[in-house]
């Protein structure tokens, strides 16, 4: 009697992009690296403040992470094999915002000197938030309809299938709760009562005002709660849950556990999942005034519970493979 051997499944192999990269996102991404290097040449000899933080702080923020989000995006819609014509629009639309916000950015914050968001003080200012306001929702229908798009196209194997469509869902959502931003604080709500104006009308912090102490780069409260987290991690959802999928298939040319699509499926579900929870928890951290540098109880309990849960689902997901493997 002969037994065989079961058959090792084979190294899953990174993605090769079927088609060329998306060149305008490419080339809107490349001149964001560009201007990077001015915004850190203005970070370090531009002595002007703005809300107690140095005046291309923000502006240098967005141009990072706009340019991380275009070559993400472009990374994307080179997988697509369906409707390419359909994406390659819609990645033009949100190189096109995408350019349109930096510009308005640039000359608000560093030309003009003025608060860029929730001012409202004279019509120009007025103006350039109505734009930018109308813009960022024009890049969001152009990402929304890429993620159906890519909901029913079948780019590289099933785990990265997936993270893909996880972290276009995850980025939409995370684009939203900048809406939480736009609501009158106290004293913003007194002063429109006082005098019938709508000179300011909402702020990133909750409980403290904006422009108070805040963490070193990322300027987020250190006395109070920060809406800006969860929209932050939940924009660079687009980044960090592929970079999950590609990271499991370098991991499986070591370990044969993950070498099959199922596993690797699975964990990428459950990393989504676990991110997806970080970024409410954060979210509902803010929406109390607790500062993330300050966490209390109810907070470390939240993320206790979340880590546990996300290690207890990983280690299952391993055991089972494993099992499958040794068989």
């Amino acid at each position: 009697m002969t037994t065989t051997r079961p058959v090792q499944p084979t190294l899953p192999t990174l993605p090769s992009s079927p088609h060329r990269l998306h060149r305008p996102l490419v080339a809107v991404s490349i001149a964001l690296a560009v201007l990077t290097l001015a915004g850190i040449g203005g970070a370090l000899f531009d002595d002007r403040d703005l809300l107690g933080h140095p005046i291309w702080m923000k502006p240098l923020k967005f141009m990072i992470s706009f340019a991380l989000y275009c070559a993400t995006l472009a990374w994307m819609l080179s997988l697509q094999t369906k409707a390419r014509r359909l994406g390659w629009w819609m990645g033009t639309v949100v190189a096109a915002g995408v350019a349109a916000e930096m510009v308005l950015i640039v000359g608000q914050v560093v030309l003009r000197g003025r608060q860029l968001h929730f001012n409202m003080s004279t019509p120009a200012d007025k103006l350039i938030h109505d734009i930018m306001a109308g813009t960022v929702y024009v890049i969001w229908i152009a990402v929304l309809v890429v993620a159906i798009q890519l909901l029913f196209d079948k780019p590289g194997d099933r785990a990265l299938r997936w993270a893909i469509r996880f972290a276009l869902g995850t980025t939409l959502g995370g684009m939203l709760l900048g809406n939480l931003m736009f609501r009158a604080t106290p004293a913003q709500q007194a002063a429109m009562d006082a005098t019938g104006r709508e000179d300011f009308f909402g702020s990133h912090s909750v409980g403290v005002e904006d422009g108070g102490p805040g963490m070193p780069i990322t300027g987020w409260s250190t006395e109070g709660g920060d809406l800006r987290i969860g929209h932050f991690l939940g924009v660079h959802a687009l980044q960090l849950i592929p970079l999950l999928a590609l990271g499991l298939i370098l991991l499986a040319r070591r370990y044969a556990v993950l070498r099959p699509e199922g596993p690797r499926t699975a964990l990428v579900a459950i990393g989504a999942s676990a991110y997806g929870g970080l970024i409410w928890l954060v979210t509902w951290q803010a929406e109390r005034g607790e500062s993330l540098v300050h966490p209390g109880r109810s907070t470390l309990f939240a993320f206790g519970s979340l880590l546990g849960a996300t290690i207890v689902a990983s280690l299952a997901v391993l055991h089972r493979a494993r099992r499958t493997t040794l068989d």
